[in-house]
């Protein structure tokens, strides 16, 4: 035993030996060298971006969209200088990757410069309280004075900008729900300013004497004074706790740039005749499983019926779970995706706040798929709701969206496969894969019975809403109000649901193109897959694996790296999924 332990002992010594000295030794170069060269670029820039918007951090400012344009140019002729040609295919997707981005983060500030130019009359002290941080910032020797004059007539204006507030919104014309998202926007611009004239002052007071002194009584007023503004801003907004925000639509040229972006080559308007198209198939769909369930046409009758199939309180987790196992098997069986060990075995579950479901009355997934159901503080009519709303039919819809092989799947392995293209994440790759799997799984059979088909019809209506509701919100054809009664109306959500649904949509914690990605998306690859696996190119399971191991990019560079298409510098969209639109 000895023998045998001294015999260990000595390998063991021998191969920690071995370890630290391969660990002295460099690094092997990747042999795909021109992918290196680019990862090397966009590391970069993503370094030099951040470490700039964290500088420059007061959106409004003038003196931050100077610095961010001059540096969006720096890097445009950096990557011009890149030889192209030279690069492989991986790195060619890089290279127009970036340069897509790099356009389209000139164009949103000039649409951002647009927007607060709207404003600006109804803050003239913008400017003077940025100039107070980026001084400080910048380091600037303290005048404590100086600063309190400076201050003091800031707060005259403030004050002035409030009485008279109804002639400078007379002066604009405006009126209705155009005047409602101008004075929204105001008053979140005036928190954001406050925030930054509150690091302004806490960054002296109690350090420096004089500064202390002088701003004793000057600062407290003129926050007041911006406190009151707010709240002004906020009766005349009608932006109450429990009304859906307003909003603040981005206008048709800036869907325009936003699409172009994503690589998306259709107008909003065909984006909508699309939708509408989708959505008459989903009400095809619906009447014919309504009539196996026996209520004839009349769809709502089936939602009704499905609806009242939840589960009770405390009973959710457990449905969650055979949930999730059962969509696993359906995919594995089928050899439709590589699903890694590791993958099933690190999914976790929470359950969601009552202020979360405000905003969010369904699940949301990854590592950890977070339930929606209700708690004990809600009223009687939110738990109704909320369990009607997050029924079993409904839940086998969704859960495999959120965990695998939807969401969870996809982010394990984007942590996994170019993990630098996190710069170019998009919505109608991240959504549209989970949802380009409820359709897939639909095309399988997946649901069994006329119950599973209205829960995915349903769903899959929800996402066409998404894209009419969502762009015609932004074109400004359609209010927050009307959006949530479009959604009880034509899909069949409970009212509390829609007016989720439209806060978070519209609430500017999203993009403006987030809600019309997951069918955009889901459209696309579906297309893609016809093109790559019914073709015979790819078999299925190889095609999933390889749209997983490219990240979260736009769909139409995966196409371009998975089909061998010819790329050159200037690549244009062009790629029309969908087909005709007219």
């Amino acid at each position: 035993m000895v023998a045998s332990w001294a015999r260990a002992a000595v390998i063991f010594v021998c191969l920690f030996s071995a370890m630290l000295g391969r660990a002295a030794t460099p690094a092997v170069t990747p042999a795909d060298g021109s992918v290196s060269v680019m990862r090397g670029v966009i590391d970069r820039y993503v370094a030099d971006q951040w470490a700039l918007l964290r500088c420059y951090s007061l959106t409004m400012s003038d003196a931050r969209r100077e610095r961010l344009g001059r540096f969006y140019a720096e890097q445009a002729r950096a990557l011009d200088a890149v030889d192209f040609a030279a690069l492989d295919r991986a790195g060619r997707v890089d290279y127009l990757l970036l340069k897509k981005t790099i356009e389209f983060e000139v164009k949103q500030l000039e649409h951002a410069r647009k927007q607060f130019a709207e404003v600006t009359p109804l803050l003239p002290f913008a400017q003077g309280i940025a100039g107070l941080e980026e001084g400080r910032a910048r380091m600037e020797p303290m005048d404590a004075e100086r600063s309190a004059k400076a201050l003091a007539a800031i707060g005259v204006q403030v004050e002035g900008a409030r009485k008279g507030l109804e002639g400078l919104l007379k002066a604009r014309s405006e009126s209705g729900s155009a005047e409602k998202v101008i004075v929204d926007r105001a008053a979140r611009s005036i928190d954001s300013l406050r925030r930054a004239l509150r690091v302004w002052h806490d960054f002296y007071d109690g350090y420096d004497p004089q500064f202390t002194w002088w701003m004793r009584q000057t600062y407290p007023k003129v926050d007041k004074e911006l406190d009151d503004y707010v709240g002004a801003l906020r009766k005349r907004s009608g932006d109450g706790e429990d009304d859906p925000v307003v909003g603040d639509p981005i206008g048709r040229e800036a869907l325009l740039d936003a699409l172009a972006a994503e690589m998306i080559p259709y107008t909003p308007e065909e984006l909508i005749t699309l939708a509408e198209r989708e959505f008459a198939w989903c009400e095809k769909e619906m009447r014919r499983a309504s009539n196996d369930l026996g209520v004839g046409d009349d769809w709502h009758k089936a939602l009704e019926r499905v609806s009242e199939t939840h589960v009770k309180p405390g009973e959710q987790p457990a449905l969650i779970k055979r949930l999730a196992e059962e969509a696993t098997k359906f995919v594995e069986d089928r050899n439709l995706v590589t699903v890694p060990p590791l993958c099933k075995e690190i999914w976790r579950m929470e359950m969601m706040t009552p202020s979360r479901q405000r905003v969010n009355p369904y699940f949301t997934g990854g590592e950890i798929i977070s339930v929606s159901y209700p708690t004990d503080t809600m009223s009687f009519e939110d738990k109704e709701m909320s369990m009607r709303g997050n029924n079993p039919a409904f839940c086998r819809a969704t859960v495999f969206h959120e965990l695998i092989p939807g969401h969870h799947l996809q982010i394990f392995m984007s942590e996994r496969f170019n993990e630098h293209r996190k710069l170019f994440r998009t919505p109608f790759l991240v959504e549209g894969w989970a949802l380009y799997w409820e359709m897939r799984m639909w095309d399988l059979d997946f649901p069994r019975s006329a119950e599973d088909r209205v829960g995915m019809l349903f769903w899959r209506a929800h996402r066409c809403a998404r894209i009419i509701f969502s762009l015609k919100f932004h074109l400004g054809q359609m209010t927050a109000p009307e959006a949530i009664e479009f959604l009880v109306k034509h899909v069949g959500h409970e009212r509390r649901n829609a007016t989720a649904e439209v806060r978070r949509s519209v609430n500017g914690s999203y993009g403006p193109l987030y809600q019309a990605a997951y069918m955009l998306g889901g459209l696309q690859l579906r297309g893609l897959q016809k093109e790559l696996v019914a073709s015979g190119r790819m078999s299925e399971r190889g095609f999933h694996d390889a749209v997983l191991r490219e990240n979260a990019i736009p769909i139409e560079m995966i196409r371009a790296s998975l089909s061998g298409a010819e790329l050159g510098k200037d690549t244009k969209t062009g790629w029309r999924f969908y087909g005709e639109l007219k």
